[in-house]
């Protein structure tokens, strides 16, 4: 998140509509990256956005300065995604067991793989890492996220969530066991005898129309496949599954919502 200026805090507060502009600008590119990984759906991702900035911007009076500006966004936003009706109703209510059979079935048998396409293993290997925490119920994937994808320490995950730290470590070493032993049972990249590989799985997720179809988080700087297969190869199962899970790149928000955002909190007259 671009470092906020405290004076533009306060202008903005004010009603000073460039400093407004400049806030809103900051933040979105990160409100984004967390809606997008908690929904694992870019086109919901950029809904959400729109929705949590709306809210960012007409909440702006109620910021004291208590915590950092960019804790108190995330606070914002992470009750917005934990709580909007929209959002749990969209919610699939996939399980882990389910998430596997979905994977396992249709796997090709490797003497009828095509050649490599490494772009579509790259998408499919970042759809697959973000579509794997929707397994996880909505707090322990918020503490996922938070901790182990954008790597904020317990005392300020917790306060974005409004828990206390013990609640906060307890549920992300829940959350953190389930993510590293479904992968290790499971994905190819971070054990080598787990039944699925995105090679086996490729021609079956884009047959399904999953791949190179539906709206993708932009992977211009995502790490290249080989890169990550590489690394994967190299590392500890509990270190690769959190190294596959913040390898998706930047996640930048697809579009830059600051004037939207301000026409419709205060549409012209």
């Amino acid at each position: 998140m671009t470092r906020v200026n405290k004076t533009d805090i306060l202008l903005a507060q004010d009603g000073d509509a460039g400093a407004l502009e400049r806030l809103v600008r900051g933040v979105q590119d990160q409100v984004f990256k967390l809606a997008v990984r908690m929904l694992a759906d870019p086109t919901a991702a950029q809904d959400a956005t729109q929705e949590i900035l709306i809210r960012i911007v007409t909440k702006l009076s109620t910021f004291r300065g208590d915590s950092r500006f960019e804790t108190w966004t995330y606070r914002v936003a992470t009750n917005y995604l934990l709580t909007a009706r929209k959002v749990i109703a969209s919610d699939p209510g996939l399980s882990f067991q389910m998430f596997a059979e979905d994977l396992l079935d249709g796997l090709e048998d490797e003497a009828n793989l095509p050649p490599e396409d490494h772009v579509m293993l790259n998408e499919l290997r970042i759809k697959c890492t973000m579509a794997m925490l929707l397994c996880l119920d909505r707090d322990h994937r918020a503490a996922y996220v938070l901790g182990d994808i954008l790597d904020f320490d317990h005392v300020e995950a917790a306060d974005v969530l409004d828990i206390s730290s013990a609640t906060y470590r307890k549920r992300l070493s829940r959350a953190r066991a389930r993510v590293q032993d479904f992968t290790a049972s499971i994905c190819g990249l971070t054990t080598s005898s787990a039944p699925c590989s995105c090679h086996k799985r490729l021609p079956k997720a884009m047959s399904l129309g999953r791949i190179g179809t539906a709206p993708c988080p932009d992977l211009k700087d995502a790490p290249p496949f080989h890169e990550i297969e590489a690394l994967a190869s190299q590392t500890q199962t509990k270190i690769a599954t959190a190294k596959l899970q913040r390898a998706t790149g930047p996640l930048m928000s697809p579009k830059d919502y600051a004037a939207e955002v301000l026409r419709l909190v205060d549409p012209p007259g």
